[in-house]
């Protein structure tokens, strides 16, 4: 699953007191399975992942369980993952720090609690060591190792994230992948802004979402949303610091990428490299649409709202110049307010397939103070119209056509 350095890492990690009882209507009546009876050291040494494996199998079988890692022990664990399906819906209650999850084929799953989710990772990415040397006193590794996500599900229906701490992943904070009915409310996501790589919430092939009431700091895009999702919606979340709420990056090495009906509603975004933004690869198809970002608060964010079509992340190497674009129709920003550092909008959409039915209304955004220098909003190839007010005066710079950019260069040829 994993490779061999991020292994030895797991092994160095801690888990504490990790709960999985049913729902707490069902609670009085629930069998309590601990995986000391199945045979788990709890001496913070050996191994005791397959203990908990086997107490989670037996759990599955079920109707309503708890599985317990009592408290006053303490449990290492190697890369673990805990599937379905199971008989009965179960719940993961965390009470105490916790680490390294993999779901996988659960319907009907809920993680709750006050508990905290902790990668330990914020000095050893930085770290530098010789090639392939794992860090192992305190659960890191280096960082040419493949890193993992910290909390992942994998094609898992009617799951619920709700009232927990993440913070220090590796890589990606929590992810959800082939998956659909998901909400997350009331989560917390922290690491740092310059921990490389580190989104919040990663969505791919992922449909039917819901995020709420959250508040995410992390070193990349807080939500990144990539292909296959839809029906995504976002509101009261909190970004600070991070790349903000991001679409993409989509089609890369020309491959097909397709999200649709995606609403960010009342999103506050703070220190952080975008608010909003829409990122796709020179040579790729497909189509992002209907697509709308309103009531967006921004303090010193450097690009507030952001289409690059040219996107590429190669660092000092030059992406190759290609004619075909993912399409981009239906982009609406409603109410986007407050302060930049840099430039208040980019639109910088591809010569092939230009952007269209972009809606910009009551956008105000002002130079943050002690800015050292800004420069103008751009409209490459974006179609589309302006509304209501305007600052500055630049942003509305969108061209007019009738909801259409011609002639188109290719084809549509693709299906989403």
């Amino acid at each position: 699953m994993w490779s061999s350095v991020v292994s030895v890492a797991f092994l160095a990690a801690t888990l504490l007191c990790l709960a999985l009882p049913a729902p707490a209507v069902a609670a009085a009546r629930s069998t309590t399975l601990s995986v000391l009876s199945f045979g788990a050291a709890a001496d913070g040494v050996t191994d005791d992942a397959e203990a908990l494996v086997a107490a989670w199998q037996a759990a599955c079988r079920v109707p309503r369980a708890t599985v317990l890692l009592p408290s006053g022990h303490r449990f290492l664990v190697s890369p673990v993952t805990l599937q379905g399906p199971c008989s009965a819906r179960l719940t993961l209650q965390p009470r105490r720090p916790l680490q390294w999850l993999n779901f996988k084929w659960l319907n009907g799953f809920t993680i709750q609690g006050a508990g905290t989710v902790d990668g330990q990772s914020i000095t050893s990415l930085q770290n530098s060591s010789p090639a392939n040397a794992p860090q192992r006193s305190t659960g890191h590794w280096h960082s040419s190792g493949a890193k993992p996500t910290l909390v992942r599900f994998y094609s898992s229906f009617n799951v619920t994230v709700r009232n927990i701490r993440i913070s220090n992943s590796p890589q990606c904070h929590l992810k959800f992948d082939s998956s659909g009915s998901i909400k997350v409310k009331n989560v917390t996501i922290s690491s740092p802004g310059d921990s490389l790589n580190t989104d919040g919430i990663h969505l791919q092939n992922t449909r039917d979402v819901e995020i709420r009431s959250s508040s995410i700091g992390c070193g990349d895009d807080c939500v990144s949303i990539q292909t296959g999702c839809s029906n995504v919606h976002m509101k009261n979340v909190v970004c600070n610091p991070g790349h903000g709420i991001s679409v993409g990056g989509l089609g890369k090495d020309n491959s097909l990428a397709c999200v649709s009906d995606v609403v960010a509603e009342n999103i506050n975004v703070q220190n952080a490299l975008y608010a909003v933004r829409i990122k796709t690869w020179q040579g790729g198809v497909g189509s992002v649409r209907n697509i709308t970002f309103s009531n967006v608060r921004v303090a010193n964010v450097a690009t507030p709202i952001a289409i690059d079509q040219f996107y590429c992340d190669r660092g000092g190497a030059r992406c190759a110049n290609r004619t075909g674009a993912v399409a981009i129709a239906g982009v609406a920003y409603r109410r986007v307010v407050g302060t930049y550092s840099f430039q208040p909008a980019r639109l910088a959409c591809s010569d092939a397939r230009p952007c269209t039915g972009v809606t910009m209304v009551d956008v105000r955004l002002s130079p943050a103070a002690g800015a050292p220098g800004t420069v103008a909003p751009l409209c490459w190839n974006s179609y589309g119209e302006a509304r209501g007010t305007m600052e500055p005066l630049g942003v509305g710079c969108l061209q007019r056509s009738n909801g259409y950019a011609m002639p188109l260069t290719q084809p549509f040829n693709y299906t989403c």
